[in-house]
């Protein structure tokens, strides 16, 4: 097992880590919209607040020695589904075919009240 910290994306704001590697699985914790030189929400709607997760996300993945490319399974956080349609542009936008398994779900409230928070899997290619 290997504990991924980077300072390119936002420091845990509580007791986990950004993510674990066990064998080539990267088991990545939720990300928020946090720009993490400042660690505040980054301002802007749904679509702005997406494109900073998935930056921190592919920031945490390159830290594992991966990229976006990796990510097998995601889970969507979102404050309202309304924002859905907004949301899978911006993802489909960044993330390429074959896309990730997904889920998209809807909850009460998320951290620091931000719109969106993703997490997921990724699977490293295999050394040469």
């Amino acid at each position: 097992m290997r504990v991924i910290s980077t300072p390119a994306a936002p420091a845990a704001i509580g007791p986990y880590s950004q993510a674990i590697v066990v064998d080539r699985t990267v088991y990545l914790s939720g990300q928020i919209p946090l720009d993490p030189a400042t660690m505040q929400v980054v301002s802007g709607d749904v679509s702005s607040q997406t494109r900073q997760v998935l930056a921190n996300l592919r920031a945490v993945l390159q830290a594992a020695g991966g990229d976006l490319r990796h990510l097998v399974r995601t889970t969507i956080y979102l404050r309202d589904l309304n924002d859905f349609a907004q949301v899978n542009e911006v993802y489909a936008s960044l993330l390429a075919e074959p896309f990730p398994a997904r889920a998209t779900v809807q909850v009460a409230r998320l951290p620091r009240d931000v719109a969106v928070e993703i997490d997921g899997v990724a699977v490293l290619d295999a050394p040469p």
